[in-house]
């Protein structure tokens, strides 16, 4: 299976889906090990990294491209924003296992079903595997994306430009994880601490840094680099608050996982932390009691949205999204180094990534 690229008329983002998947597919089907018993591995990920997921962060590789040279992405530039796919696979691989999390894109996480299928008869012990399993997987995840990435083809600039782009981005993802982790063991919930989380994780691992790499293939300037930064630091914080509101108001039919998971994990998110500072002391003790249950059952869950709607705390996140929104729209219309019709699919991808139910 070859990866054509786009047709040149026009930037279409479905259309850079398709040749993203295709190099996926490509890329993990060519393969495999020589140990028949390791056949398994490559189904496991090739099922993992295909079966779901928007690609957002490929297509900001492939816009940040086409804001910079007013073109569609070649062939080598969609192979490199398919390998933050893999990156990406690696990323939710181990966050679910160090949130606990069951499920995954509407099905058991990675590591739930490994245990599942596990040939160890006692539950501890078939849980332990599936965890171990996963963290390889996840592991082999990382070690493909770098490979995918270093066979692309680019020139000894273009390999220049990226690795201080690429070397920021694991970084600061991998900083934000550690920042979570920190404020889930909390007590209490800190506005502060779960907005630098937003944007470590999401802002910039999200938005700005696959921007950044698709400019940086193009040759962008630093005048480039810094509207496509100022477009996407608030763009990934509205992005990830409303996923925030999706984990706990959204319908799972439509968002693939459970409004369950958040609360019984006790996620210390923006949502949460209004909630603490603003709701009356009774409202916060029952907050304090349920978040964090691992048993919480859906009433409990009802009674914890409930509390979020009288403080007010789901209105002040929705107000901070449009708010951010706002500074996106603004941004856009205040640019002048980037292409018109890259800022026009930053305009699309703005849109849909806030308004998202899924």
């Amino acid at each position: 299976m070859t990866t054509a690229p786009i047709a040149p008329s026009r930037l279409s983002l479905p259309d850079a889906r398709v040749h993203i998947d295709r190099a996926l597919h490509t890329f993990l089907s060519a393969h495999r090990f020589d140990d028949p018993r390791l056949e398994h591995v490559v189904s496991l990920l090739h099922d993992f990294v295909l079966r779901g997921g928007k690609r957002v962060r490929p297509l900001m590789v492939c816009v940040g491209y086409a804001a910079v040279t007013g073109n569609n992405p070649t062939p080598a530039v969609l192979k490199a924003a398919a390998s933050l796919e893999l990156f990406h696979a690696f990323a939710l691989i181990h966050d679910d296992i160090m949130d606990g999390s069951d499920t995954r894109r509407g099905r058991p996480a990675l590591h739930r079903a490994l245990a599942d299928s596990s040939t160890l008869s006692d539950k501890p012990s078939a849980e332990r595997d599936g965890v171990g399993r996963a963290i390889l997987l996840g592991d082999l995840a990382l070690v493909w994306s770098d490979e995918m990435l270093h066979s692309c083809g680019f020139t000894a600039a273009q390999r220049t430009a990226v690795r201080p782009i690429l070397d920021a981005m694991r970084t600061e993802v991998i900083g934000g994880q550690y920042l979570d982790l920190i404020a889930q063991s909390s007590p209490t919930a800190d506005l502060g601490t779960a907005l630098a989380v937003v944007r470590y994780k999401t802002a910039k691992y999200t938005v700005e840094r696959p921007l950044h790499l698709g400019a940086a293939l193009a040759g962008g300037t630093r005048r480039q680099m810094e509207e496509l930064a100022r477009y996407a630091i608030p763009l990934g914080e509205a992005f990830q608050l409303r996923d925030d509101l999706l984990g706990v108001f959204g319908d799972p039919r439509v968002t693939g996982k459970s409004r369950l998971s958040d609360l019984r994990e006790g996620k210390k998110t923006a949502l949460i932390a209004i909630a603490h500072r603003d709701a009356a002391p009774a409202h916060r003790a029952r907050l304090d009691a349920l978040l964090g249950r691992p048993g919480l059952t859906e009433d409990e869950a009802e009674q914890i949205r409930n509390i979020l709607i009288v403080c007010g705390a789901r209105r002040a996140v929705e107000q901070m999204i449009l708010d951010r929104c706002r500074q996106v729209r603004a941004c856009l219309d205040a640019v002048c180094h980037l292409s018109p019709r890259a800022v026009q699919q930053l305009r699309i991808l703005a849109d849909s990534a806030v308004r998202r139910t899924s």
